[in-house]
């Protein structure tokens, strides 16, 4: 056994990521200071994006109140974002091949600014959606640039460890984001996070990248087919649409208004984005240059992983509008105390991420994923069960083993999964996999934003007893569509190591 593993050891190390054999010592395994520069400095920018974004969820109901707009309406604010994000994504496979890592992550640099100066500046709604939009399109730039240079520059037996504090630079965020939004609230106007925002990205961000990004794999002749970026953007936004639509015509309907123009417009919106990936799929295959290369999505046991890499981050990301909410509309806390329950779990979770890494390298990807989210399914379960007698610490403490949970085994579905996808296509693999992170996200915070816009639906006004109560029975009606998606998402993944295994 130990000359198998040595002999696996050398094989893996013999091959680098841009899929050129080269030979390679016992040396050439350890972790070069300037990858880790990189990962620093392309991670905290999506780390300030991925804050900024939950930073708002705990602000809702004061942003509902400035802006006269309802819950169904303010959601849009994280909803666009992480649409923004979604969309944008699609495009690191061809930017990776076009363009130079450090000019992509200038780019990236270049529109968080953009993106926060609006936010500090302007008193409109719909112009801040504007900049939650470009705030987005810098975020989906820079996280899978950091993957992409974990992917390709990292020793084959530091991966998994190194995927690892790639996702505890971007889980952070969500941890501390509800808190400080709370803190914000509490202390200070909410746009002051975005005059901080700025000099952290040019002081700290963006001399480290220059410094540090290397470029370890040459530039191709990739073209960028307009058509099929479109059928993306058109197609993953006409879906988000059609869940908020779908959500609004249920809403209206209890509410005793007339719900048939926002049912066709959800039917509309699902076929246009059914439709419209559909023609993306159909026109890649023909395609001399395609925006993403899908061959490699033939294998079962890749689609399997990648569906439920794009279920889960429903429950992940949604936790943080789900749980923030839940507190301050049912339970009657402000919004510190109300960002203060996601913190631990969020936080000490998140540092389990590189544990969980560790684990990938250390046992491979069946026993540690599927041992994280059945703790995932517990702490869910559990939320449903209590669900009409919640407090905040009973709240903060399952979400804490949920966590821990969704740390521990998340990072590694994109490890295990690119495992079976040959060098040269893990940047198409990885724009698939980031854009399902985001558009699960996005999804999540729809679905279950809807679900509690339902549930309130003619319950009266916000602060009244018979409100509070309608939001704790949408909340119910949350944790078990949850638990749903989770159970569902490990059963998948039994099934793709099963696959695997044969």
């Amino acid at each position: 056994m130990p000359l198998l593993r040595e002999q696996r050891t050398r094989a893996t190390s013999a091959a680098v990521h841009d899929g050129t054999p080269v030979e390679t010592t016992p040396g050439d395994e350890r972790i070069p200071r300037r990858l880790i520069g990189s990962i620093i400095a392309v991670g905290s920018l999506a780390f300030i994006g991925i804050l900024t974004e939950t930073v708002m969820t705990v602000l809702f109901p004061q942003l509902m109140e400035e802006f006269g707009v309802n819950m169904a309406t303010v959601q849009w604010i994280t909803t666009i974002y992480l649409l923004s994000v979604g969309v944008t994504m699609p495009l690191s496979s061809y930017l990776n091949r076009r363009f130079t890592m450090k000019s992509t992550f200038v780019a990236a640099v270049a529109l968080a600014v953009l993106g926060s100066a609006i936010m500090v500046f302007t008193s409109h709604f719909a112009v801040i959606l504007l900049a939650r939009v470009i705030q987005g399109v810098g975020s989906g730039v820079a996280t899978p640039l950091m993957m992409n240079i974990i992917l390709q520059q990292s020793p084959r037996s530091k991966v998994g460890r190194l995927m690892g504090v790639g996702s505890l630079v971007i889980t952070v965020a969500p941890a501390i984001g509800p808190t400080v939004g709370g803190a914000t609230a509490s202390a200070l106007p909410w746009r002051s996070i975005f005059v901080v925002v700025i000099p952290i990205v040019l002081i700290v961000s963006l001399p480290i990248g220059l410094v540090c990004i290397q470029q370890r794999r040459p530039l191709e002749e990739a073209r960028l087919n307009p058509l099929q970026f479109l059928a993306i953007v058109v197609g993953l936004a006409a879906l988000i649409l059609a869940i908020n639509q779908g959500g609004v015509a249920i809403s209206d309907s209890v509410s005793g208004k007339d719900a048939v123009p926002t049912i066709v417009v959800a039917v509309a919106s699902l076929i246009v984005g059914a439709a419209s990936l559909v023609f993306f799929g159909w026109s890649t295959k023909r395609s001399y240059s395609p925006l993403i290369r899908l061959g490699w999505m033939r294998d079962r046991v890749v689609m399997f992983h990648l569906a439920a890499y794009l279920l889960m981050p429903m429950v992940g990301i949604g936790f943080g509008y789900v749980i923030t909410n839940l507190a301050q509309l049912s339970l009657g806390t402000t919004a510190l105390v109300a960002g203060l329950l996601v913190l631990p779990g969020a936080l000490i979770g998140a540092f389990f991420a590189p544990v969980g890494g560790m684990f990938y390298d250390r046992y491979g990807a069946r026993r540690p994923i599927l041992a994280a989210f059945t703790a995932c399914i517990v702490a869910v379960a559990l939320m449903l069960a209590f669900s009409m007698h919640m407090t905040p610490a009973l709240l903060a403490g399952l979400y804490f083993v949920f966590g821990v949970g969704y740390a521990l085994g998340y990072s590694n579905i994109l490890t295990s999964a690119l495992r079976g996808v040959a060098p040269e296509f893990s940047p198409d693999g990885n724009a698939v996999f980031n854009t399902s992170l985001q558009f699960g996200g996005a999804a999540g915070t729809t679905l279950f934003s809807t679900v509690f816009a339902i549930a309130q639906a003619g319950a009266g006004a916000q602060g009244t007893a018979r409100f509070a109560h309608a939001t704790a029975v949408g909340g119910a009606w949350t944790f078990g569509v949850m638990l749903l998606i989770v159970i569902v998402s490990w059963c998948l993944l039994f099934a793709a190591f099963r696959l695997r295994g044969r």
